[in-house]
């Protein structure tokens, strides 16, 4: 901790694979072996749809009729059911030891929450939550929400639409929510808005409501990422 508040690596990963998203999360998780070592994942995926916990698999033939539109389809350890990510959207992954916060998984959530509202209100944009998990705007949801925590460790995120192709969300039903749709950033304010120009706002909008310190650190070498 630095006077107090925990201090938070940002690392900025740009546009990289989910795959090897998940591989540097388990990276900066288990660094937290030696004690709270929290970080700030940021970055894009290319084309994917990923698939969260439930307690049924996905039919196959859904799965591979994602595949034939030139995607890759990943099951993930997070909570949530389907989604899609890729170019446009701004994915933040934090690996936080919550002990230094609060050990509450609900607050964590209503945290990341109420986050992503600041960041739409800073950009002009009016967002609410709902009963569902994310971030909505009206009827349309703007921000998906799926976490994983271990021990107190958390990982995966939240990915915020901000000039995204929203069409590879038809193929779908976003997060298992039928009767909703998905909007962005660039939709609500009808100009276009990129993950760059986002990720300032975000920044100052995490630190605020975790009420933390924020480091911008390189991504560790490849030596560290075994």
């Amino acid at each position: 901790m630095l006077g107090g508040r925990p201090v938070v690596e940002v690392v900025r990963l740009g546009l990289i694979p989910y795959q090897e998203a998940v591989r540097l999360q388990q990276v900066y998780v288990n660094r937290h072996r030696a004690g709270p070592a929290h970080a700030l994942l940021l970055c894009q995926h290319p084309a994917v749809y990923t698939t969260g916990i439930r307690h049924r698999p996905y039919p196959a033939p859904l799965l591979d009729r994602l595949r034939q539109l030139g995607t890759e389809v990943h099951h993930s350890n997070r909570g949530g059911l389907i989604t899609f990510h890729g170019p446009g959207q701004l994915v933040c992954y934090p690996v936080l030891n919550l002990g230094s916060f609060k050990k509450s998984v609900r607050w964590y959530v209503g945290e990341l929450e109420r986050t992503i509202i600041s960041v739409c209100s800073r950009l002009g944009v009016e967002a609410s939550t709902s009963p569902h998990t994310g971030v909505w705007v009206r009827d349309d949801k703007i921000c998906a929400i799926g976490i994983h925590c271990g021990r107190y460790i958390t990982s995966h995120g939240v990915a915020l639409n901000c000039n995204t192709d929203l069409s590879w969300f038809r193929h779908i039903v976003p997060c298992g929510i039928e009767g909703k749709g998905v909007t962005s950033l660039s939709a609500e304010l009808q100009r276009d808005v990129s993950v760059e120009e986002a990720v300032p706002h975000l920044l100052d909008a995490f630190r605020s409501q975790f009420n933390c310190q924020l480091m911008d650190v390189p991504e560790p070498a490849p030596a560290e990422e075994q």
